[in-house]
């Protein structure tokens, strides 16, 4: 029989992924949630209150992990998930075994990203193989988007 001090059946900090904001507050370039995907609202446009109800939010989001296309429509008194995003810059330090070595704003190191395999992935181990000098290079500083856990 385990011991219940030690029986850890999940590993989550029980935060929530998303915080709801109230539709007529979304703004284009800020992030949704649509069917279910965190996206980046692309386009946005209300209309006029009808005789049966509220005015209507239309938003247009790109999914931030596929670049897929969501829209959605709402009331705009309703809450809507928004994911909660955390984005964190990188610089390339090197590349062993299809591993990058990537070093944050405060020098901690992550070595546990592949190099991607497809043709920005070619550049990167190109230009890292080329010795070029890395502020010359911003497109090698790699952007990681953590959606709280929403990335499946």
């Amino acid at each position: 029989m385990a011991d219940p001090d030690l029986d850890f059946t999940t590993g989550e900090s029980g935060a929530s992924a998303t915080y709801p904001m109230q539709c007529s507050a979304l703004r284009k370039n800020g992030y949704v949630v649509l069917k279910g995907r965190p996206c980046k609202i692309v386009e946005m446009s209300t209309s006029k209150t009808g005789k049966h109800g509220h005015a209507k939010v239309n938003l247009v989001g790109i999914d931030i992990f596929t670049n897929k296309k969501y829209e959605d429509m709402c009331p705009s008194t309703h809450n809507m998930d928004v994911p909660a995003i955390k984005r964190t810059d990188y610089q390339l330090v090197n590349i062993a075994e299809s591993y990058m070595s990537l070093m944050s704003d405060n020098g901690d190191i992550r070595e546990d990203l592949r190099v991607p395999e497809s043709d920005i992935g070619k550049e990167i181990e190109s230009k890292f193989e080329g010795g070029k000098c890395w502020h010359q290079y911003p497109s090698l500083y790699k952007t990681a988007h953590d959606a709280a856990g929403m990335c499946k």
